[in-house]
């Protein structure tokens, strides 16, 4: 069953019926929204604390990652759960999920959740692939100017106390060539940073793209590498992407020159990078991600770079200031909220993007079902046959993969037709989940 409805009768003039300028919308809610919980781990940013709570949620908010025990027992009653990075979300941890409708990745990646098996139990996965992209193209910049000059090692020397002002192997970045792997939107924003000071931009993508100033694609990954004295990545985590930057690609960099990977852990093979830092084969490398991340801040990070010389290692933090963060938190909180209260899986990772326009703030009629169902022939047909005898006033539907996303505003006169829409449509053998808002 579900919560009642209170349907009032609302006498509307003709005049106000051709009211163009009246274009307030009713804020929908799925159910007295006090009962909705949210699970926020790993110290996302406060703003999205707030207005996850404005919208009369239940907040639990924690600002380390859990255990996976103590996730699985918090994971069994709430609504949704926000996480960054270190939270993994496997088929194991969801399957204890008993009312969870969505997961807010507060990060650009997604990888740490299962993202099949969610949709496959009906929850919808939203992430915020561009807020941080400014703070990681500046972090590549810093490192470019850090390595050129070997700051990293003049500082370490400096706190062991050690004076060695050199100028060998140190250099201006102006008239130097940086090419891009992956010219997407911290690519694109990082080749506009760069030639502000000074240098030539190559980059390779494997999508055509429009260049940006005065930047030029490379024909294949093969000839960037080759011409570059920077290299930085930027690609996401695929099988295409893993180990892309191994032995042979790096034998084809230039003497002397720098590789920066501020994008996935599982993109350069690590030992191969190890061997052409101490062999001098390149002049530095700075890394800000790796193949395997400690859960918690503290000692514990092993890594066959630590010690290579002019090598810049920091523990993922491209995406780390308050800026992006707080970016981050208004737009993935956001989505959450639409997602609950109106249904909309717009920018969504692992569901079909639909959405339907606002309900009129004088229509108190009208309610919204949304529907989420495994995508096979007759399902439709089975929806749209238990709405036959009311006023649809609109709908949409779409699939991505397995499963099939359907939303449609139905006028109803008394709270009995609302319980029967929604018993129906639930007894369907397709129906995977089915909400009510009003």
């Amino acid at each position: 069953m579900v919560d009642t409805l209170k349907i009032e009768s609302v006498p509307i003039s003709r005049r106000d019926s051709f009211n163009a300028r009246d274009t307030r919308t009713r804020n929908l809610k799925p159910f007295n929204s006090g009962d909705i919980k949210i699970l926020l781990l790993e110290n996302v940013s406060a703003k999205a604390v707030d207005i996850l709570k404005k919208a009369g949620y239940q907040v639990e908010f924690h600002t380390k990652a859990l255990d996976k025990a103590e996730l699985i027992e918090k994971i069994k009653d709430v609504h949704a759960v926000g996480i960054r990075s270190k939270t993994k979300l496997t088929e194991e941890v969801l399957s204890h999920a008993n009312k969870l409708l969505t997961i807010g990745c507060f990060c650009i990646g997604t990888n740490q959740v299962d993202l099949n098996y969610a949709a496959s139990r009906g929850i919808c996965v939203f992430n915020s692939p561009f807020s941080n992209s400014r703070s990681v193209a500046e972090l590549v910049i810093a490192e470019i100017i850090l390595l050129s000059r070997q700051l990293g090692d003049r500082s370490r020397e400096m706190h062991e106390g050690v004076w060695n002002k050199v100028s060998k192997a140190c250099y201006e970045i102006r008239g130097k060539t940086l090419g891009i792997v992956g010219y997407g939107h911290i690519g694109t924003q990082l080749g506009v940073l760069a030639e502000s000071l000074g240098m030539q931009v190559i980059w390779y993508d494997i999508l055509p793209v429009m260049p940006i100033g005065m930047s030029r694609a490379a024909d294949t990954l093969d000839e960037l590498l080759a011409e570059a004295d920077f290299v930085s990545l930027h690609v996401p985590e695929t099988p295409e992407t893993k180990d892309m930057i191994g032995e042979r690609e790096i034998s084809l960099m230039k003497k002397g020159a720098y590789l920066i990977n501020a994008s996935r852990g599982t993109v350069v093979e690590i030992d191969a990078l190890a061997v052409a830092l101490k062999s001098g084969h390149l002049g530095g490398a700075a890394v800000d991600v790796y193949p395997t991340e400690p859960l918690a801040n503290g000692p514990g990070f092993e890594s066959a770079l630590r010690n290579c010389p002019n090598t810049l290692l920091t523990p993922h933090i491209g995406g780390s200031t308050e800026e992006a963060q707080r970016m981050i938190g208004i737009e993935v909180a956001n989505a959450i909220v639409k997602y609950i209260n109106s249904g909309a899986s717009v920018n969504a990772v692992n569901f079909a993007e639909c959405d339907l326009r606002a309900i009129p703030e004088t229509d108190l009629t009208t309610v919204r079902i949304v529907n989420v169902h495994q995508n096979v022939p007759g399902v439709l047909r089975q929806i749209n046959n238990i709405l036959a005898d009311f006023n649809v006033n609109k709908q949409i539907s779409d699939s991505k993969g397995d499963v099939a996303y359907f939303m449609a505003d139905v006028t109803v006169n008394e709270n009995s037709e609302i319980n029967t829409i929604y018993e129906q449509i639930t007894a369907i053998s397709e129906n995977i989940i089915t909400r009510v808002l009003f």
